[in-house]
């Protein structure tokens, strides 16, 4: 199959955290800045939205719900029911935790998925001022099982993309300003990480940007959004080498994710954000690419219970 990228939005301005929800083969993000949470339906091509009273980080499944979800708003992981149509009202539930409540000035929670036993990985980003310069080295990646929150690590400034590899038993991890991918060893039962180390170096590598949201195939291979990159690198966390770099038309790439019925449909978030100068449709689109010739793994649901 040939390779094709086609938009199914139009322009957002920080289009984030793609999760793919196999039960309602549905695509699920959201646009921080614009404070929405988004649906896109694969068979029918319906794109709903609904506002926020704050911004969210990311947006993931509660398991055994269609309308619940778990999102990190601004400091708290809180789940929300919303029943996906268009503008209908999202209403808080509950607020499962706060986080970084003694950090000043305020950063935010940005990127999280689930990890395969049901527990919610996110972390935040410094407090951002001008727009794409961040506080150093204030933030931390967090923990969430049920409603009880860990600190994973600390020292962070822009927390980013997540994934899990059972067999190899790691976890890897990003934060922007590193330039770098993180391998950590990973305790499925616990969930508790260790053994930090670098896996692959963005600039050695030649790589223009800064790495952000990441996703997992089946094959143990990473695939990096690259901000400011116009592209999502393939990379073997093993060898850490390059395997591809594969070319979207937007500037400012987000995040990854694998999804359709077959998990072999890839979507990808950007923004539209003036960090870099003013951006251009289709800048900020959100693209669904087929014919990369990989498969990714189910995206995991929140297990609240």
């Amino acid at each position: 199959m040939p390779l094709k990228i086609e938009k199914i939005t139009d322009p957002l301005t920080l289009g984030e955290g793609p999760h793919w929800d196999d039960r309602q083969q549905a695509l699920l993000f959201v646009d921080i800045l614009a404070c929405t949470i988004h649906k896109y339906v694969l068979s029918s091509k319906k794109h709903t939205k609904t506002k926020l009273d704050g911004r969210p980080g990311f947006i993931v499944p509660v398991e055994g719900e269609t309308d619940q979800y778990i999102i990190g708003l601004e400091l708290s992981f809180v789940i929300i029911q919303w029943d996906g149509e268009e503008g209908s009202p999202a209403k808080v539930l509950r607020t499962l935790a706060d986080v970084d409540q003694d950090v000043s000035p305020k950063p935010r929670i940005n990127d999280g998925k689930a990890d395969p036993r049901g527990r919610i990985f996110a972390g935040s980003i410094g407090y951002e001022n001008p727009p794409g310069k961040f506080s150093p080295k204030q933030c931390s990646l967090y923990r969430l099982d049920k409603s009880e929150v860990k600190k994973v690590c600390g020292d962070i400034t822009v927390s980013n993309g997540l994934a899990w590899d059972l067999e190899r038993k790691a976890f890897y991890y990003i934060d922007s300003m590193d330039l770098k991918i993180r391998r950590y060893d990973y305790d499925v039962d616990s969930g508790d990480v260790s053994n930090m180390k670098y896996i692959f170096d963005l600039q050695a590598n030649g790589v223009e940007g800064f790495p952000d949201g990441a996703t997992i195939d089946s094959d143990g291979n990473l695939w990096v959004a690259v901000f400011s990159g116009s592209c999502v690198l393939q990379v073997d966390p093993v060898r850490g080498t390059l395997i591809q770099k594969l070319a979207i038309p937007a500037s400012q790439v987000t995040s990854v994710t694998f999804g359709g019925p077959d998990f072999d449909v890839m979507f990808v978030t950007s923004a539209s954000v003036d960090y870099t100068g003013p951006q251009e449709p289709p800048g900020g689109c959100t693209f669904m690419i087929t014919g990369v010739g990989a498969k990714g793994l189910p995206n995991v649901c929140y297990k609240l219970q």
